[in-house]
């Protein structure tokens, strides 16, 4: 009993893949012996590894069984070191699967996989970005970069990781495989009361972002327009301004009726018409031939990048670099990507 006691407590301290291994090792041992003590019983080796595996797991059909003694006693001694060892590998295997839910859930894994969007900060409006995104895009995956000592999300949700570090170190920016994002989302942190010194965060988060990668295009979010000037260094691809952008809309709703819901509806997905990007074709030449035969298509052509006068351009060249933005619904949209649209 000392000898078997001695035996598994050695089990139990081995590494995890030392512990495979012996056990690998262990099964191939039983099934060549066993078959080689009796080769008639167990006519294959097949058969012999399928007599060696319902013993460790004590299921014992009873189909197959040794008939000589010296079968009989390795039998016994397989199946008192034999089922300790399973006992214990599964055991490992549980473990296993039980920290790297943890560690997953404390966001100390690294994120591994590309054209990813990073959200740095963790509140109400990440929370609802993180729904538009995954509403908008059933590909795309999300990594949330906080310092809650846990997820803020499900664990469980596959499209969601969470990084945990400081946004403004490198770490987690590396962590969260910033190199091969598509693109990072940085909000102001909801916890700082003063204005200004939330935007000298999101000043430094921003620096770090874009000297890890500058090529991943970065939105940034600027409680204050005067805090500008104060960007003007760092290559932040987009800023939104939040408390002109709310106070700007509310005028707008307010002398111009609808004006707010039309907006609402152009950035959210939940309802009517939305925003897309569309590739250009190589058969068109101007704006215009774009204009035509978009609008055949039941898509509105409105800008190339910040040029929202493309109605007054018609007879102007595409340049090569354009971006287009659209105003069309969900099936047009994935009609025009897939389909293309008529010249």
């Amino acid at each position: 009993m000392h000898f078997f006691l001695k035996v598994g407590l050695s089990l139990v301290r081995m590494k995890n893949l030392t512990l495979l291994f012996a056990a690998l090792i262990f099964i191939v041992f039983c099934t060549v012996t066993i078959y080689l003590l009796e080769p008639e019983t167990f006519e294959s080796l097949l058969t012999s590894f399928y007599f060696v595996m319902t013993t460790f797991s004590t299921v014992g059909y009873g189909d197959y069984s040794p008939v000589t003694a010296a079968g009989r006693l390795f039998t016994v001694m397989m199946y008192l070191l034999g089922i300790g060892l399973l006992g214990v590998v599964i055991g490992k295997i549980v473990d296993a699967f039980s920290i790297f839910r943890k560690r997953k859930e404390e966001g100390k894994l690294a994120y591994t996989h590309e054209h990813h969007i990073i959200i740095v900060g963790w509140g109400k409006k990440t929370e609802m970005a993180l729904k538009e995104i995954l509403s908008s895009d059933p590909s795309v995956e999300i990594v949330i970069i906080d310092t809650l000592p846990t997820s803020p999300t499900d664990v469980s949700m596959d499209r969601v990781h969470y990084v945990q570090g400081d946004p403004s170190e490198e770490g987690p920016f590396i962590q969260a495989n910033i190199a091969k994002a598509k693109s990072v989302i940085i909000f102001a942190d909801e916890n700082i009361t003063v204005a200004s010194l939330r935007d000298a965060k999101t000043l430094t988060i921003a620096i770090t972002c874009e000297r890890l990668a500058s090529n991943v295009h970065t939105t940034v979010e600027v409680m204050t327009e005067k805090q500008l000037a104060n960007f003007s260094h760092v290559k932040v691809d987009e800023f939104i301004l939040s408390q002109e952008t709310i106070s700007l809309l509310a005028v707008r709703s307010a002398m111009h009726q609808n004006v707010g819901n039309i907006v609402t509806q152009l950035i959210s997905r939940t309802v009517g018409e939305d925003l897309f990007e569309i590739p250009t074709r190589p058969e068109w030449k101007t704006y215009g031939d774009a204009f035509h035969a978009l609008l055949e298509h039941g898509a509105t052509l409105i800008a190339d990048r910040q040029k929202m006068d493309i109605n007054r351009r018609l007879q102007e060249d595409i340049p090569s670099d354009a971006i287009l933005t659209v105003i069309c619904d969900d099936s047009t949209y994935h009609s025009i990507i897939s389909k293309g649209v008529p010249s």
